[in-house]
């Protein structure tokens, strides 16, 4: 979207070369620039931006090198990035396409360049021509963006800058190059916050998840060698030594775990690395960065996870009685605890009052309250959850009949230890309720969207790019032109500061917004919308205290503050944003004028199918846009949907992983614990593969009945946010029942995965041995 700082005169870059001090000065303006490959359509890349840019012939001021050709010297040459040359097979001497804020116009291409050691600037592509031709097309005549210096040798940069600002206009400013480079350091790391935060949280996922494996081991452990415990307590030993021998053997587990995750962790990095380099998206670091910092993270989190999830295990170790020694160990048939019955109802109680706070409780951010909420939820299941064990497990294992002996078998193997099998179950119920959730919510976003399309938009079609990518008003221009179509409405997306932070808003046209869509005006006129106006949504007006008449005072990169006149307030945002200024204003308080979308509404009595040949005609010479009517723009929303909604089951897919590890490894264990019994079994005449079918069996009902918890939780959780996010126009529920159905089998099917091996080593082991085995 437009954006950026008022734009200096040209004058300036020979105001600074006369300053004492100055060794090398030059000028340089940017802006949008999109290349069209040979075969027509626009090179659009993936998540970067498309660079227009004036070419800096001092290689002591250009942050490019010249890999082949020459750089720009006249009008209708351009140097393009290496890395999109080397993609869409162009060189030196070839035509290129270029579109920007004006007609589109053909290149030749004199030379390709890189950014160092790397062939373009993580995936964004780069048009760069000499400075009268960059300044022509980028809409800055006479203007320039900034002024590059170099000190004389000898010279103190700070006191060079004093001189320079002296020599400067109003609104100009001398700034060191170690500031920018820090501020340009810290808007990357605000763009990749959010990434970074969803990365965070999906591994704070998994060490959740992988808490409950850790605690099943050893607790199991603990169990197996209750005797021994024992006979080191009948020799001495007291309740706090065993406790700590139990913790010290989970510190070992963890340096070493946390050793190999940190080395698997590193390899991965640079394995993506490698990865981004086969899809053309070259980083300009010369190599992977490995930091001191994230190794004591990540070993400290590995230690401090591994050890708590066996601070219970290890003070149960610590009450085996000395007596436990002398006898044989039987099951013990399990009750369950009544203090945990009443500390899981307390933790599920209090977290449904959290998540009902953020609902209805008119909270400024219900979103992260009902997050709260929501994990305090899960905590209050997993507590319950071996008192909801037996009774499941008996139901789900129903079907199991159907295999016999075995599958009664496998059946009460996971109904008479309800702990065991809830603990295991829970892991999985973690991963898949949250794969739950993300499911109703992106179900839920389609329909909404589906819905919001339905009710407000009344255009034709939408003219817009693939990608986020704006584009040229020419566009927009070709298509009044068209006696087929009647209203063209333009929507540009920019920024602005209300003194605490940056916000968002579009710019439209007042005369033409009516006919595209129904903002369901409360008060004041769309017409009114003129210069020094704005639309406001009636809850953030209601949140500001403003009304119709009212002055709000908007901060722009250009322009700097202005008071805007509240024109009207409006009901309907799905479509658009909370604030609505006019083309106008855009105009003035906007560096770069390109459109965001483009609305079309077809002339009264003409033919639709007409109108979209009549449309897509005119927007032949701009291949970067595309024109969707209404039932092609809500598949296109429900795609993005479904590939945002992929990625995070792909992630998710990792804490589903690590159940299912842990499944496979409660499962070796307990048939270590249980090896006499199955040897007895095999004696009295169960062959091996009724003892793999038992533990498949086993193993099918502690994954389903994860995956019944997870799911049931999840569209709990789903129904929570979809709820409290309804004033953000999300408004309709929607359960995708058959996936959810297949999340449920496709649990049993892994079931029956994490059981191969256990069930082989039970089908294995030597009948004598287990059968005097202790």
């Amino acid at each position: 979207g437009g954006g950026g700082r008022e734009r200096i005169p040209a004058e300036v870059l020979e105001a600074v070369r006369a300053v004492p001090g100055v060794k090398l000065a030059a000028g340089t303006v940017g802006g949008y620039a999109q290349l069209v490959g040979k075969d027509g359509d626009a090179i659009s890349p993936a998540g970067a931006p498309t660079i227009g840019a004036s070419w800096v012939d001092s290689p002591e001021l250009s942050p490019l090198t010249i890999r082949a050709g020459r750089a720009p010297r006249a009008d209708g040459e351009v140097v393009i990035d290496a890395g999109t040359a080397r993609r869409a097979g162009f060189a030196p001497g070839d035509k290129v396409t270029v579109l920007t804020q004006g007609p589109a116009e053909a290149f030749t291409v004199v030379g390709t360049a890189g950014f160092g050691a790397a062939d373009n600037l993580a995936g964004a592509t780069l048009a760069a021509f000499h400075l009268p031709t960059a300044q022509r097309l980028l809409g800055a005549a006479g203007r320039l963006d900034t002024v590059e210096v170099t000190a004389a040798e000898g010279e103190l940069p700070s006191a060079l800058r004093r001189r320079i600002a002296a020599v400067l206009p109003p609104g100009a400013e001398a700034v060191l190059t170690a500031t920018v480079a820090e501020e340009n350091r810290s808007e990357v790391k605000e763009g990749l916050r959010f990434l970074r935060i969803a990365l965070l949280v999906f591994a704070g996922v998994s060490l959740f998840v992988g808490t409950f494996v850790i605690f099943n081991t050893f607790s199991i452990i603990v169990a197996q060698r209750s005797r021994e415990l024992a006979l080191l307590r009948a020799l001495g030993a007291t309740r706090g030594q065993v406790s700590r021998s139990v913790q010290v053997e989970a510190l070992a587990v963890a340096l070493v775990a946390s050793a190999v995750g940190l080395g698997v962790g590193y390899g991965v990095a640079v394995g993506l690395q490698r990865l981004l380099e086969a899809l053309g998206i070259d980083l300009p670091a010369s190599e992977t960065q490995f930091r001191a910092r994230t190794a004591v993270v990540a070993m400290t989190v590995g230690v401090v996870v591994t050890w708590a999830a066996a601070i219970v295990p290890a003070a149960r170790a610590s009450r085996v009685p000395p007596v436990a020694a002398m006898r044989e160990m039987e099951p013990v048939e399990y009750r369950f605890p009544r203090r945990r019955l009443v500390l899981g109802l307390v933790v599920t109680a209090a977290a449904a009052g959290i998540l009902l706070r953020g609902l209805f409780g008119g909270v400024s951010n219900p979103a992260a309250v009902v997050g709260a909420g929501a994990l305090g939820v899960f905590l209050g299941v997993s507590v319950l959850s071996p008192g909801l064990a037996g009774p499941l497990a008996r139901v789900i294992g129903v079907p199991l009949r159907l295999l016999g002996q075995p599958g009664k078998l496998g059946r009460r193997n996971a109904v008479r230890n309800p702990r065991r099998t809830a603990s295991t179950a829970a892991a999985l119920m973690i991963g898949l309720g949250l794969m739950a959730f993300a499911g109703v919510f992106a179900s839920s976003i389609k329909v909404s969207a589906g819905v919001a399309l339905e009710e407000t938009f009344r255009a034709d079609f939408i003219v817009q790019t693939d990608g986020f990518s704006d584009f040229s008003p020419e566009a927009a221009a070709a298509l009044r032109r068209q006696p087929l179509v009647g209203a063209v409405s333009q929507w540009r997306f920019g920024q602005w500061h209300d003194g605490e932070r940056t916000r968002s808003l579009f710019a439209v046209d007042p005369r033409t917004l009516d006919e595209v869509v129904d903002l369901d005006v409360r008060s004041g006129r769309l017409t009114d919308l003129g210069p020094g106006g704005l639309l406001v949504h009636d809850e953030e007006a209601a949140r500001r205290g403003l009304d119709v008449g009212d002055t709000l005072t908007m901060r722009f990169a250009r322009t700097g503050e202005r008071p805007m006149v509240v024109a009207g307030l409006f009901a309907e945002k799905r479509l658009g944003d909370e604030y609505l200024i006019s083309l106008v204003d855009y105009e003035e308080n906007f560096t770069e004028q390109l459109d965001s979308v483009v609305l079309v509404k077809a002339a009264a009595g003409a033919d639709r199918a007409g109108a979209r040949e009549a449309v897509e005609r005119a927007l032949e010479p701009f291949p970067n846009v595309e024109v969707r009517d209404q039932a092609e723009l809500r598949e296109l929303q429900e795609d993005r949907v479904d590939q945002l909604l992929g990625l995070m089951s792909a992630l998710l897919g990792l804490a589903v992983l690590v159940a299912l590890f842990g499944i496979a490894n409660t499962l070796a264990l307990s048939i270590h614990e249980r090896r006499r019994e199955v040897g007895l079994l095999r004696a009295v005449g169960m062959t091996r593969r009724q003892v793999r079918s038992m533990i498949r069996g086993e193993a099918v009902i502690i994954a389903v009945l994860g995956a019944v918890l997870g799911v049931a939780v999840g569209v709990f959780l789903g129904w929570a946010f979809v709820t409290s996010l309804g004033d953000e126009g999300l408004g309709r529920l929607s359960v995708p029942a058959r996936q959810l159905a297949a999340y449920v089998a496709l649990a049993g099917v892994a079931g029956v995965v994490a059981a191969v091996g256990p069930a082989r080593r039970a089908a294995r082991l030597d009948v004598l041995a287990a059968i005097a085995a202790e």
